[in-house]
């Protein structure tokens, strides 16, 4: 190749790869190379093995990758040095209740290098807007797929005060309730817990037929192999997980069927679910999870165990706001957050509750642990809104947690990366940092494999090509600083408990 050629080959992405014996796209040359960003010496990680690709470029046309490897950077390219730093996909946080408004929790995902995350429950129709302004390129934002409104059974657990949801008691209301939020531009059905038998597979099949997939709890009057062959999509939390795997769960369905819960009390719904847990927690069958849990396994059905949020509940007395991060919330956020923790959770508990707490938290962690040991896929989501989280930071947190349960760094990062992009659909365009895939990414100054609190040492994100540097990630949380010090507005989302944010008003479907 004469040196002509050759000047011109490294001038063009395709050309660079060709020298350098990068991999890239087929796309052709670029005309523009003043478009171009390249991460330039990181380290890339790939989430599927663990492996480490040493002193790689990854080349970023527009809002794709275009080519990773060795190559030589084109002219004009915006190039930034990735040295010594790890080069990550952008983060999903697969369970979130956001709070604030659009100057609040979508900077704050986005800084913390979150650019998915799954919205568990429509509580006002501005999540819908915000997901379509983010994915027309008006808001920036994390990519949001968002619930419907959460479908419960009569008597809802929720206050109609505190949380909007649709109610539900016979098979013709659950069908209405798929269509009219499917009418509302819900992408996927939100169950749950106190839904009867037959509701819940009316809304299985409705929202089969009109093409809609369902995510959510695990309903207290379906056992988790029911749920699982239903179809249901993705079971969140632990709670209702734990009670198929006991050797007594003849007894632990006979105690929640005779479970009493007034409308709008979530409280005494956890109160009573509270034995019944400690029941099936010392009475764990090995035997029982291998079958329940390769159910899940051959289904498909993927588990989001917010270990975030079964931290708070458990433990309510020793559940802080950290004070690092209080300048991210405003003032009623936190004034929700105090009320909820105080009323939902901690109140009215008796002495034993109160002495199990923290072997409860263990038990947890024990579970998810379980569950990484069968296999069964896993999605990082942290159900921010509970107290005291905070969008973007929490999922950091979760991702300590699911280590400490006994996943490796790479099933957590997996977990937070390409598991959500395959449950999501997105597996062509999400999940991993290969040519052809839209640019999410992290830039990291730490190595996430050698430990996954290095998830947090933040350098850069890339949220659709669009590189959000060391300096531009500080201006966003400082806005937010200061946004959340500004009156509220009516469009505000305020803070929220377990699977929900505080809104207003439930209706029938």
């Amino acid at each position: 190749m004469n040196s002509s050629r050759r000047q011109f080959l490294a001038q063009t992405a395709a050309g660079a790869a060709l020298i350098a014996g990068g991999t890239l796209t087929t796309a052709p040359a670029f005309a523009r190379p003043r478009g171009l960003t390249a991460l330039v010496g990181g380290t890339v990680i790939d989430v599927r093995t663990g492996r480490r690709n040493r002193h790689h470029t990854v080349l970023i046309d527009g809002k794709r990758i275009v080519g990773v490897g060795r190559l030589t950077v084109p002219r004009g390219a915006t190039v930034l040095d990735a040295t010594g730093k790890y080069v990550v996909p952008g983060l999903a946080d697969m369970h979130v209740h956001s709070l604030g408004d659009e100057h609040v929790s979508p900077p704050l995902f986005l800084a913390n290098g979150i650019t998915t995350i799954r919205e568990m429950a429509a509580v006002d129709p501005m999540l819908y807007d915000w997901r379509d302004r983010i994915a027309a390129g008006t808001l920036l934002g994390p990519r949001m797929v968002v619930a419907s409104q959460i479908i419960d059974g009569d008597p809802t657990l929720w206050d109609p005060n505190l949380l909007q949801a649709l109610v539900v008691d016979t098979p013709a209301e659950a069908r209405a309730a798929v269509r009219r939020v499917k009418a509302e531009g819900a992408d996927f059905v939100k169950v749950y817990s106190r839904l009867n038998r037959t509701s819940y597979l009316a809304i299985l099949d409705e929202a089969r037929r009109l093409g809609l997939t369902v995510h959510g709890h695990g309903p207290d009057e379906v056992t988790t192999k029911d749920v699982s062959n239903g179809g249901q999509r993705s079971i969140e939390h632990v709670h209702s997980l734990a009670l198929s795997v006991s050797t007594r769960e003849t007894d632990v369905r006979r105690m929640i069927r005779e479970m009493r819960i007034p409308t709008g009390d979530y409280n005494a719904w956890f109160r009573q679910l509270h034995p019944i847990e400690w029941l099936a927690a010392n009475t764990f069958s090995k035997a029982r999870a291998a079958d329940v849990f390769g159910t899940l396994r051959r289904n498909n059905t993927r588990v989001t165990p917010t270990l975030t949020m079964h931290k708070v509940l458990d433990q309510p007395d020793h559940t802080r706001l950290d004070p690092r991060l209080a300048k991210y919330l405003s003032a009623e956020s936190i004034g929700t957050y105090d009320y909820v923790l105080a009323n939902l959770y901690a109140a009215n508990r008796p002495a034993a509750e109160i002495a199990r707490q923290r072997q409860m938290w263990a038990w947890r962690k024990y579970f998810v642990g379980q569950l990484f040991a069968h296999d069964v896929p896993i999605l990082a989501g942290t159900d921010t809104g509970t107290p005291y989280s905070v969008p973007g930071f929490a999922l950091h947190e979760e991702l300590e947690h699911l280590v400490q349960a006994g996943a490796t760094p790479r099933q957590a990062l997996y977990s937070a990366t390409l598991e959500p992009a395959r449950f999501l659909g997105l597996a062509a365009d999400l999940g991993t940092v290969e040519p052809g895939r839209v640019a999410d990414l992290v830039v990291l100054d730490a190595d996430p494999l050698t430990d996954i609190r290095n998830t947090r040492r933040i350098h850069s994100v890339v949220t659709r090509g669009r590189l959000l540097g060391p300096a531009e990630r500080a201006k966003m949380l400082a806005d937010v600083e200061a946004a959340v010090k500004r009156p509220a507005t009516a469009l505000a989302l305020p803070a929220g408990g377990c699977c929900g944010s505080a809104a207003s008003g439930h209706s029938r479907a």
